[in-house]
This record gives C-alpha cells, structure tokens and sequence, in this order.
C-alpha cells in the first residue's frame, strides 16, 4: 500500500465513526452527549475516527480531540481530518442558534473554499491543535468537483492541483501525515484527480451504496488497479436507508426530498429485507464492504444510541439469499460484489 509506513489503511476496521454529527449537523447536542458518543465508540472497539474543520466550524474536531484525550493517551486512535475550507470569522451580530451551511454551532466561523499551498498548510496546523494530537493519519481534500463548484470547478481543480495537492504530498511524503486523499460525494472528480495524481484513498459518501452503484463502471475498478482504498460515508444515502420509505413524514435522498422513482425502488428493497428477516439499515450498513476496495464504512453518529445500533447493524447475519434475490429483481447490480462474511 502507499503512504508512510505503518499507516495500515487495510485495517481502519470495517465500522468507523464519522464525527459530522457531533459538529451540531441540523440540530444542537450538548458537549457531554458527544463525548458519551465517542466513548462508547472507543469502548466498543471503534479506533477510526473522521472529522473536518467544516463540521461545526471547529467544533468537530475539538469535542472529538478532548474525548479522545483521556480515552487515548498513546494516541493510537486513527484520525482523519480534511482540508479546503478555511474558517473564516463571522460578524459579531451573526444568529448562532440558526443552521448556517446545515450546522448549529457557537463557533464564531464561517468555512470557505480555499485548496490553496497556504490554506492547506495553515488548515492542517489548525486541525492538529483543535484535536489536540501529534498526528494526523489521514488528510483528505474536502469537496473537491463539480457537485460543491458547478460552473467555477475549473479554477478550483487547478488550485488544488497547483497548490493544495502539493502541500498534501508534501506532508505525507516528510512523515507528517500517513495517507493523503479525498473526501467526496461524487467519484467522478477522483477520476480526475487520478489522471494527474496520485491518491491513498477516498472517502466516498453516497456514491457507492445499496440503492446506487454506478461506481463499479469505471471508478471501483481504477481504484482496483491504482490501489486506491475507499471509505464509505453516507451509507444511508442521507437517511432514507435507514429509516426506509413506510412512515409518515419526508424522505430525502443526496441532500433533497426523494423522487417517486428513488422511493419506488427502496420500497422494492425494503420489502425483500423485510422477506429475509433482515433490517433495511443493516443491509445498506453491510453491503459496501463486499466491494474490496472498501475498507471501512463510516456513519454519522451522534449519540451512545446511534453508535449501539450501527455495531448491532454491523453484526446482523445476512443471508446470500437477499443480494441474489436483490440482483434478479434489478434493484442492485449484477456486477456488484456482496459480503460473504460477517
């Protein structure tokens, strides 16, 4: 594998903790529940942990940073952490009991993109003293594409090519992180990043999970012969895989309410789960980890309940019975590699 040695992206664990929520993703929670969230991931065996200075505006990585203190004094946790989005601060009259870019946090910042040499320099230094750690394992670049810059994504690959890549080679080739990569919701842009570059990994959220699969055209198989490792995030496809379609109240899918032809199709696979005995949000929480370039899936948690359930999901028996009959009735594809273990 690339990367420093010793940084094993083979063995993050198949179930890490994405730190999002407890940056006050849509809604407030205390500092003691998101520390009672980590603990008991830590307590559970969880070592991997994903964070960002966009989440909460700093927030994140400081609750993740001091509750890890006592937890890891050796630091063997693996943290990884991204960089493109400075923080800048906010006027002093700004309402911080409002979602501002979908967090409520006191912290007096706002995040802009900025992949800069620089920025991404001065973003890393940051991020070390927010989490209160020697080292950072894993540096992604946050939200490089299409999907976050539309039209202006031109100019801001090219300084992230000119600049901020440069500084993240720089890092992870003095020693100073373990493996450097993306963190996306679309795999399109790693595709063109790997035609000038060479990544570890990436952390892929939404892109590669049970209700789309698109990825294993061209993306998973680069990724196969270049050696590139994936981290799944948002294996719930913003939720609508793990509460399903049979409630009352929205549904949403990438960010935004559902279309019929999204609700029509997990309601498909929701009735087959339901025929095998097997909960919606363990099959979507297991089923990346067939691809073996998927290393470790990594849901949003925000509270000791959240973390329970995704280790109970995890550990669910799945018969092969439901992916075959998930790939005759077309609702996965049929190239799509399932677990066979548990």
């Amino acid at each position: 594998m690339k990367g420093t040695p010793g940084m094993d992206l083979v063995n993050l664990g198949r179930l890490g903790f994405g730190a999002a929520s407890i940056g006050n993703l849509y809604r407030a929670i205390s500092d003691e529940t998101a520390a009672q969230a980590v603990r008991t991931a830590w307590d559970s065996g969880i070592r991997y942990f994903d964070t960002a200075p966009h989440y909460g505006f700093g927030l994140s990585e400081k609750r993740l940073g001091r509750a890890l203190a006592d937890l890891d004094p050796r630091q063997t946790a693996i943290i990884s952490t991204k960089v493109g989005r400075r923080l800048d601060s906010v006027p002093a009259d700004t309402d911080f009991d409002r979602p501002r870019q979908a967090f409520v946090t006191p912290e007096p910042f706002q995040s802009v993109f900025d992949y800069s040499y620089d920025a991404v320099m001065r973003s890393y230094e940051a991020s070390l003293a927010r989490l209160a750690r020697d080292r950072i394992d894993i540096l992604y670049a946050h939200d490089i594409g299409r999907m976050a810059h539309g039209g202006d994504h031109p100019r801001r690959f090219a300084e992230f090519m000119d600049g901020g890549y440069r500084a993240m080679r720089e890092l992870r080739d003095g020693g100073a992180v373990g493996a450097i990569g993306l963190g996306v919701n679309e795999y399109q842009v790693c595709e063109e990043v790997m035609a000038h570059a060479e990544i570890d990994v990436v952390l892929l959220a939404g892109r590669y999970t049970l209700l789309e699969q698109d990825a294993l055209i061209s993306f998973l198989p680069l990724c196969g012969a270049r050696d590139v490792k994936i981290v799944l995030g948002g294996p719930y496809n913003s939720g609508i895989l793990a509460k399903g379609v049979r409630g009352a109240g929205d549904v949403h899918y990438d960010y935004q309410p559902a279309s019929s032809a999204i609700v029509a199709k997990v309601r498909g696979i929701e009735d087959l789960c339901e025929d095998h005995g097997v909960p919606l949000a363990a099959a979507a929480l297991q089923f990346p980890l067939g691809h073996p370039q998927v290393v470790s899936v990594i849901p949003g948690m925000n509270s000791p309940r959240q973390v329970i359930q995704a280790i109970e999901q995890m550990g669910m028996p799945i018969p092969a019975d439901l992916w075959r009959d998930l790939k005759d009735r077309a609702l996965i594809r049929a190239d799509a590699p399932t677990p066979t273990t548990l």
